[in-house]
């Protein structure tokens, strides 16, 4: 199964990604800089995030997955810096 996910932080910051094994432990690759730029220590000790798949497929081509992905990024804006940590395909400011 590959599917696409949000990540969503405490801080309502979100990260959109794909999985093309469909892994339980798998929580994207966002950039641990930006995020630990946002937290404190104190807050870095103790915390919940959560993963949700938005789409899935078994039968998607890579190529298929990735365009989705992006799709989900855009549509969601994970890639403005104030809504969250994708930082591609660049954002560009308000539509």
């Amino acid at each position: 199964m590959k599917i696409i996910y949000k990540i969503t932080y405490p801080n309502g910051k979100i990260y959109v990604g794909k999985d093309l094994t469909d892994s339980i432990n798998y929580f994207g690759s966002a950039d641990s800089r930006l995020v630990a730029l946002d937290f404190t220590r104190e807050q870095r000790r103790d915390f919940i995030i959560r993963r949700e798949v938005l789409w899935e497929s078994e039968s998607a081509t890579d190529e298929d997955v990735n365009a989705k992905e992006v799709e989900f990024i855009r549509a969601l804006k994970s890639n403005d810096p104030a809504i969250g940590y994708n930082r591609w395909p660049r954002f560009n400011g308000p539509a």
